[in-house]
Formats: structure tokens, C-alpha cells, sequence
């Protein structure tokens, strides 16, 4: 499907793109455009990659003509420009805001109008049941997704939804080896607190799938194994031989959860399993207002949510076994140091 066409990465110097431009270098795309407002990134890219196919844009997406300057002639687009680090996003919401809502808008605006075939965007495990600026605009980027899906002609728009990305950039992996190399104790939040854990590779798959078999308005998940922040540590501690190394608990941060959500009750209800991923079909509900107040549906309140703390938890040897297959970890194992994965 890739033959001779060209596709367009926003967001395309962080972890995500270049995980996701490493894998379509691979295929025959004639051209593949990295779009972001970084023009360092930018320049590291082209010495490091150094292939013709590559071209860059810089540009933001909260910007609609420079998005609509680098839109024309593209066949597929993977969104995944955003501000995604808790933290900065809690004490500048409306940056979030500008960057996850009105960004995702002027991209899927500029790729109707451009006749784009499929646009593939990026969303997170914390828009279920969102807490914290940074979910709830990645919620509303949703919701954006699924609206502007209902009338977007020839352009099919879907999107996938991760938890944890191990070992990428601003992720606690990197952190925790850091302190473990450094002497100092490991700091964690709250040793029975849950995540997923999805490597890059595995992300990048379900980027492919979404390419491939998406419709409009659907949200892609990945199913994935979670553990405890302890067992983490514990297992980077091991695999560095220092099993012994100190462990801090520091306490909960502003804006995280106990365990995180991938798929709502609602969502789960809805859910079609395809064995390694879920499909959830968007909410086509009208303007009929009978379906909201005169009908339920009981399928839904006998639903329950696929979250960190009940999907399949690992244990330390199988924390490691998924730690060792990190580029980033098989590096700190030999003693050598390498940047989280991009």
C-alpha cells in the first residue's frame, strides 16, 4: 500500500517518529516527510539517516499553513506531535490544549483538504478516565478524531492508544538506570503502582495494523503486559548487578494514578478482539436525544475496564526478559551508554 507514496510524520524528531521512520525507511515510500519545529533535531536526523527519501518541514502544528505547506502531495500522515510530559502540561494547560486539541484539528483539516488517504494519530492511556491536563487533552484529541471521522470523506482517520513506552524519552527506565550508575537510590512513587509496558518496536506494529485495517473513527490497542514500579526497579537493579541498590519511596506525584486504563467499561463493552489488539468502533450516536435519556444498554454496566492492574502482570524474570530486548538496556548491561530510544 506504501508503493511510491508519501507519508508525513508531525512530531516526527521525538521517540514515536523516528521509531516509526526507522520501520518505513524499510518499505518503498518514495518520500517520507518529518514535520516539527525543532530544527536541531531536524539537522541531527538528516546527518544520522542521511537518505534521500527523508525531507523536513519545519513548522508547529498549531499552526495551520505551515501544517497545510507540508500536507500537499502526501498520501498517509502518522500525528504524533504533542506535548505529553504530565508535569509541564499540569502548569500550562492551554499549551496542551493549542498543541494536542487545536494541533490534531488543523492536521486532519489540512489532510482532508489534501485529499490524504489515511491519517493515523498517537493518543495515551491517560485520556481513559483522564486526571490530569495532559489526558484530558489527549481525551478531547479523541474526540476531535472521531467528530472530524464523521465527515472526512475519502480520508480514513483512526488512531492508536499506548501505555508506557519503555526506555523512551522523559520515561523512568532511562531514570532509573541513571541513579543505579550514578550510586544514588532509585526514587519511586509508590512501589504497588501499575503500568504498561509496550517496547517501541511493538508500538510501531500497531501503527502498521492501523495503517492497514483501519476505518474511520476507530482507536487501536495494543494488549500489553503491566508491572509494578517496584518489580521494575528491582529487575533493572538486578540485570545492572547491583540487586541490592537502594530504593527510595518519594510518593505519589500531582496528576498520576495508581494503575492506568487502556479501554473504558464503555469501550470494552464495544470492543472487538482481534487476538494481540482491540477495536473500538467510535460512538456513531446522533442528534437523537432518545438514545442518551430513554435507552440504555446493559452490556455496558456488566462491562469492566482493561487497566494495568488486571491485565497480565509480570514478574521479575519476565520484566527482564522484556527489559533485554531494549536496545537502550542491552547497552547499560555492557557498561555502555546510550540515549533513551528515539
Amino acid at each position: 500500500m506504501f508503493r511510491n507514496k508519501t507519508l508525513l510524520i508531525t512530531g516526527g524528531t521525538g521517540s514515536f517518529g523516528n521509531a516509526v521512520l526507522r520501520r518505513f525507511l524499510e518499505t518503498d515510500l518514495r518520500e517520507i516527510r518529518i514535520f516539527s519545529r525543532d530544527e536541531k533535531k531536524q539537522d541531527d536526523m538528516r546527518k544520522k539517516y542521511a537518505n534521500p527519501k527523508l525531507k523536513f518541514y519545519i513548522g508547529d502544528v498549531r499552526d495551520y499553513q505551515s501544517v497545510l505547506n507540508a500536507m500537499r502531495g502526501v498520501d498517509y500522515v502518522y500525528h504524533a506531535a504533542a506535548l505529553k510530559q504530565v508535569p509541564s502540561c499540569e502548569f500550562h494547560p492551554m499549551e496542551a490544549v493549542k498543541t494536542n486539541v487545536v494541533g490534531t484539528e488543523n492536521v486532519l483539516e489540512a489532510a482532508i483538504n489534501c485529499g490524504v488517504k489515511r491519517v493515523v494519530c498517537l493518543s495515551t492511556d491517560k485520556a481513559v478516565y483522564p486526571i490530569n491536563a495532559m489526558g484530558i487533552s489527549k481525551a478531547m484529541m479523541e474526540k476531535v478524531i472521531v467528530a472530524k471521522s464523521r465527515s472526512s470523506n475519502d480520508t480514513v482517520i483512526c488512531a492508536t492508544r499506548y501505555g508506557n513506552v519503555m526506555a523512551s524519552r522523559g520515561s523512568v527506565i532511562p531514570l532509573f538506570t541513571n541513579q543505579i550508575c550514578a550510586g544514588q537510590p532509585i526514587t519511586i512513587t509508590d512501589p504497588s503502582m501499575t503500568r504498561f509496558m509496550m517496547t517501541l518496536d511493538d508500538a510501531v506494529d500497531l501503527v502498521l495494523y492501523a495503517f492497514e485495517h483501519g476505518n474511520p473513527g476507530e482507536i487501536f490497542v495494543q494488549k500489553a503486559p503491566a508491572a509494578t514500579i517496584k518489580t521494575l526497579a528491582q529487575a533493572l537493579a538486578d540485570l545492572l548487578g547491583v540487586p541490592d541498590h537502594p530504593i527510595k519511596t518519594i510518593g505519589t506525584r500531582h496528576g498520576e494514578k495508581l494503575f492506568e486504563a487502556l479501554l473504558s467499561r464503555e469501550e470494552m463493552a464495544a470492543a472487538q478482539d482481534l487476538g494481540g489488539y482491540y477495536r473500538v468502533p467510535p460512538d456513531l450516536r446522533d442528534l437523537n436525544y432518545d438514545k442518551f435519556v430513554e435507552t440504555g444498554e446493559v452490556r455496558i454496566s456488566q462491562a469492566v475496564d482493561y487497566n494495568s492492574h488486571n491485565t497480565k502482570r509480570l514478574d521479575m524474570k519476565g520484566m527482564q526478559e522484556l527489559l533485554m530486548k531494549l536496545r537502550f538496556m542491552q547497552a547499560a548491561v555492557r557498561g555502555e551508554h546510550l540515549e533513551a530510544e528515539e
